[in-house]
């Protein structure tokens, strides 16, 4: 999308380092802000062992006993004080179509603050803990309401994790998976039982995200038959769109 001049990028990066090398790499259709998104308070961010794990909240001790290795990893060596910043009032944002987020806990903190942007959204990708692992870390359950109430609906899980609980080693190998969830990445859209109320345009960027990140044939074919209806789109649109993924599926 980004070499076909699809869409803008914006992304935020508050490490120095980390930020200079996106900047040096990014298209023309790539913005990189040093921004700490939240809820536009003061925050400290929790610098852990396994940079996965650094956070906004504080580890959680007894969580991180459960599951081989993350007592390590979420070891905490170092805090930071920093500002943060409401995701409703960043300027450079406007006409948001997706949001992916992976804030380590905070996502709820972000959707929170972030309802006029989401307003416009059609389409959310997050990360989501089954089983939390951070103090006050909001739960699936609760993230997955207040995206309902947002008016999206869960659409496919991108990536799931699974791990070993403690103190189970299997094949001698304490990264390898038992059959516990731990936390995946998932995609929630437009409810795409009320299409009627959502703008051609709207549609439109629905159906290119569904085509060319979340590989939804069903979801392009969908929003197409809506454009069809309303005379947005050529008459054949449906029929050229499903031949053509016969022929060359996407990737």
């Amino acid at each position: 999308m980004l070499d076909a001049g699809l869409c803008e990028i914006i992304g935020f990066e508050p490490q120095p380092e980390a930020l200079e090398k996106l900047k040096k790499s990014a298209s023309v259709h790539e913005t990189y802000l040093p921004y700490v998104v939240a809820d536009g308070k003061k925050g400290v961010l929790h610098l852990c062992k396994a940079s996965g794990m650094t956070s906004l909240l504080e580890p959680d001790p007894r969580q991180l006993a459960l599951f081989n290795l993350f007592p390590d990893f979420g070891a905490v060596l170092e805090k930071q004080e920093l500002d943060t910043v409401r995701l409703d009032d960043i300027a450079e944002i406007t006409g948001l179509d997706f949001l992916k987020i992976d804030v380590q806990g905070s996502e709820l903190t972000v959707f929170s603050n972030g309802k006029n942007c989401l307003r416009e959204a059609v389409a959310v990708q997050t990360e989501i803990s089954f089983i939390t692992l951070y103090k006050k870390q909001p739960s699936f359950g609760e993230i997955d309401n207040h995206l309902r109430e947002l008016g999206f609906v869960p659409h496919c899980f991108s990536a799931i994790k699974r791990w070993a609980l403690s103190p189970t080693v299997f094949s001698n190998n304490p990264r390898m998976p038992g059959n516990q969830l731990l936390e995946s990445d998932i995609v929630y859209v437009r409810d795409f039982s009320k299409l009627t109320i959502l703008s051609s345009e709207k549609i439109k960027h629905l159906a290119l995200l569904s085509h060319h990140i979340f590989q939804s044939t069903d979801l392009v074919n969908l929003s197409l038959i809506e454009l069809e209806n309303r005379g947005d789109v050529e008459r054949d649109s449906v029929q050229r769109y499903l031949a053509s993924i016969s022929a060359s599926p996407p990737r």
